[in-house]
């Protein structure tokens, strides 16, 4: 027994997780480098999610092992057909981590301000990068005749792919303020608060017309299953005006969880719209590479499951786990970044 229909819910499940916890990491650091007013409160602010950031990293590398394991096919295309983009995503990303982890160590002002500013593109670029992948792979990718493609700068400029990356961006920096908020607590928490309630209403109206340019461009037509993905995105705005009311009565613990389920939402319009896809032509609606062409051997599978039923559970035991030690709201505990 192979689990074939497991493995496309075990991939959408890590990479919903990345988004969820990965996102709140990109949302402080676009936060952390202006909305802290000096020194203090911005290292403050970065040793509110200092003891999660890197494990929440954890989930890409999975999801990575997953994707290379289980989809090799997918892999093969995927990877190399957008290979400047996750280039520039994963530099960033280690770029923006060795800064939050230097910065501390650095006394000079100009110093600390040229790591500031590298922990805020830190957070920018995947978060703006996974935008525009989600937005371009929901669109459609030139797919030839062997179903590989390769994109160009042209591809990302498309309004609904923008817009896409302005949804995710603005969602990521609300899921970060709405988790300052819920962490720091006192002046620290209520400016994440008002910060948070803009930036929802932004991500709010960025997801509505998302919908309403996929479903008056060419996006429309790359989409295999329109009505799910329009679901997905109307929930999307519900969630995000729901976490606005609850950070504004107060909540900013149910605000979080709230803006956790905003920050899923994307994969869960991916997988919804593209199914039974992995890839979609944008030139041949209806067509593309679907998920079962692009799954490994049944043999492969099969040593792949058993990995799977330790690893998974104990990446999330891992995390439940560090989360409940590190429960207590920054200022309770030593800043170490």
């Amino acid at each position: 027994m192979t689990l074939g229909p497991a493995w496309p819910a075990l991939l959408g499940l890590l990479l919903a997780g990345y988004f969820v916890l990965a996102g709140l990491d990109y949302g402080v650091q676009m936060l952390t480098p202006r909305f802290g007013r000096d020194d203090r409160e911005r290292r403050a602010l970065l040793n509110a999610f200092g003891p999660f950031f890197l494990g929440n990293e954890v989930w890409l590398v999975v999801a990575a092992g997953v994707l290379f394991g289980a989809f090799p096919f997918l892999e093969g295309r995927l990877l190399p057909g957008m290979y400047f983009l996750f280039a520039a995503i994963l530099a960033a990303i280690a770029v923006g981590n060795a800064a939050v982890q230097l910065r501390g160590h650095h006394r000079g002002a100009s110093a600390r301000r040229l790591w500031d500013g590298l922990i805020f593109l830190g957070g920018l670029v995947p978060a703006a990068g996974w935008g525009l992948v989600t937005g371009r792979l929901l669109a459609g990718v030139p797919l030839d005749a062997r179903n590989a493609f390769s994109l160009g700068p042209a591809d990302l400029v498309h309004p609904f792919v923008l817009l896409c990356s302005a949804t995710t961006t603005a969602v990521f920096v609300a899921h970060g303020a709405s988790f300052l908020a819920w962490r720091t607590g006192g002046e620290p928490g209520a400016r994440a608060a008002r910060a948070g309630r803009r930036a929802l209403l932004v991500a709010a109206v960025a997801a509505a017309a998302v919908i309403v340019a996929g479903f008056l461009s060419s996006a429309r037509h790359a989409l295999v299953n329109a009505w799910p993905a329009l679901v997905a995105g109307v929930a999307l705005v519900v969630v995000l005006l729901v976490a606005a009311a609850l950070l504004r009565a107060g909540h900013p613990g149910r605000a979080f969880c709230a803006t956790s389920c905003a920050a899923a939402l994307p994969v869960v319009a991916l997988g919804a719209g593209l199914h039974p896809f992995a890839l979609v032509s944008s030139s041949a609606p209806g067509t593309g590479l679907r998920l079962a062409e692009t799954m490994a051997e049944a043999g492969t599978l099969r040593i792949l499951a058993g990995f799977a039923v330790v690893l998974v559970p104990l990446l999330v035991i891992s995390q439940a786990w560090n989360w409940w030690l590190f429960r207590d709201r920054a200022g309770r505990t030593p800043m170490h970044l």
